[in-house]
């Protein structure tokens, strides 16, 4: 293949890459005496363009080919994931405008489009080594954005431990996809799955299967490998902890199906009540169990917004893990229709929250008592996020999860056996409706504290959040604007 064929098939990575650079000379050469609003705005301004460049360039000249065994794999489903990571982008970076936590802008402002870049080709690989150099361009952005606020010491503590736990996590993912290359003598996930048909589960691919499970356990922040979290969400500057939560939950989600699904085809096992069968499934399973009961458990208790936020996000990956358990076309799209409707729906979120924080000082429950009467566009959005979380009908949420429980009841006699997973699901859901509703008890029903006044709130924030609150309404009543276009992709990628 020519350089020029690469050029053409990176060409959305290419211009993302570029806005980066083009944002942070900007911001050094020409805006560096300004105040930070004004600096936010412009290269704010700047790398939206480059997003938008690149969603519309995928839009209207999709492509459909692969480089090199798997190291570029282009069809309509990763570049479907890929534009929602560039949207989350966007809704990150417009949050961020009003933000005042840092002097260096350009940088920020770059390493958040940086670490989407990483989150593109990561979703666009069936390569091992392409996974994990992508893995690592994300990851590496994230931990600085983590402790971008200087101001606040919890910030350079939640960084070292997302650092520390992600660089455990990458030996973990390292090891096992030495040890697939190893047993099969290739990285391409297909031909891993070719190799290693019909040996059956010998030590060393067991080995393989629970390395790469807790290597990706850390990034998707899975029971019991979810210690960094709570921590990072709470450190983190928000907007920072929004794209955490919402963006790299989407790419880190789609890639690990890919692996599981292609790299271990043949492994799979089950995890079906009174059917048990050796394989990566039951792993799964059980991980899937725990994070959705210790998740909802803890989150009750949560005082701050943004670790009940955490603890959320831990209850979620729960569900989401239930779509890996169920082998088809069906199950895979309903997984990509919840994390993108969750990535749109947790960035809303912590919207609200970093309007709270900026206004109050904290993002403590008792903070948001009364914020109906203070702010009542912020609490209507939030009253949205969280009954979408909650999983409440008729929003994007209920029809995530009803899709997704559905498939995996529904293709097949065997996953009948997983109904005791769904079940179990269903009971946490209306575990988690209790936290939510706190949240909005505090909002709606609490008296507004003595002396607070009406919260400013900047226009262009109440526009976004009013944007992701339309979205998450659309999702919830027209579920086949997004679920159609994702099944149709899911097909044309052979899934």
């Amino acid at each position: 293949m020519s350089y020029l064929e690469l050029l053409r098939l990176v060409a959305p990575e290419t211009i993302v890459v570029a806005f980066a650079l083009l944002a942070l000379a900007v911001d050094l050469l020409t805006l560096r005496e300004l105040a930070a609003r004004p600096r936010f705005l412009i290269s704010g301004a700047i790398a939206c363009f480059g997003c938008l460049a690149a969603a519309v360039l995928m839009l209207i000249a999709p492509e459909h080919s692969s480089l090199a065994g798997g190291i570029l794999v282009v069809d309509p489903l990763t570049q479907l994931v890929k534009i929602a990571i560039l949207a989350l982008t966007v809704f990150t970076v417009l949050l961020s405008m009003d933000s005042d936590f840092t002097a260096h802008v350009g940088e920020y402002v770059a390493l958040i489009l940086l670490a989407a870049v990483g989150m593109m080709f990561l979703v666009s690989s069936e390569d091992l080594l392409m996974i994990f150099v992508s893995l690592e361009l994300t990851s590496l952005s994230l931990y600085i954005l983590t402790a971008f606020n200087k101001r606040n010491a919890k910030s350079a503590e939640a960084a070292l431990k997302y650092f520390l736990f992600g660089g455990m996590s990458a030996a973990f993912t390292l090891f096992g996809m030495s040890l697939l290359y190893g047993l099969s003598g290739a990285t391409n996930l297909g031909q891993i799955a070719a190799a290693l048909a019909g040996r059956g589960l010998d030590p060393l691919l067991v080995v393989a299967i629970a390395m790469t499970v807790i290597g990706f356990g850390f990034k998707i922040a899975a029971v019991p490998f979810h210690l960094w979290a709570p921590d990072a969400y709470e450190g983190a500057p928000v907007p920072s902890a929004a794209f955490i939560a919402s963006g790299s939950k989407v790419a880190s989600f789609f890639v690990f199906a890919k692996v599981m699904l292609l790299g271990f085809a043949g492994a799979e096992g089950s995890g079906a009540w009174h059917n048990y069968i050796a394989g990566w499934m039951p792993v799964v399973a059980v991980v899937s169990g725990v994070s959705m009961i210790l998740g909802n458990l803890v989150a009750i208790v949560q005082s701050s917004v943004k670790r009940l936020l955490a603890y959320s996000a831990i209850a979620h990956a729960g569900y989401i893990l239930l779509g890996l358990l169920s082998r088809d076309g069906q199950s895979l799209a309903a997984l990509v229709f919840y994390i993108i409707t969750y990535g749109l729906t947790t960035i809303g979120a912590f919207g609200v929250v970093a309007v709270v924080e900026s206004r109050a000082g904290d993002d403590q429950l008792a903070t948001f008592a009364g914020l109906s009467r203070r702010a009542p566009v912020v609490s209507f959005c939030m009253f949205i996020f969280m009954l979408s979380l909650a999983g409440i009908p008729p929003l994007a949420g209920f029809f995530a999860k009803f899709y997704l429980f559905a498939a995996v009841v529904s293709t097949g006699a065997a996953n009948l056996g997983l109904l005791w997973l769904v079940i179990l699901a269903l009971a946490m859901s209306a575990v988690s409706l209790y936290y939510y509703l706190q949240v909005l008890k505090k909002i709606y029903v609490a008296d507004v504290p003595a002396g607070a006044g009406k919260l400013s709130v900047p226009v262009l924030t109440q526009v976004v959040l009013v944007a992701l609150a339309a979205l998450v309404i659309l999702f919830g009543c027209f579920p086949n604007l997004l679920v159609g276009r994702i099944a149709d992709a899911v097909k044309l990628a052979g899934f």
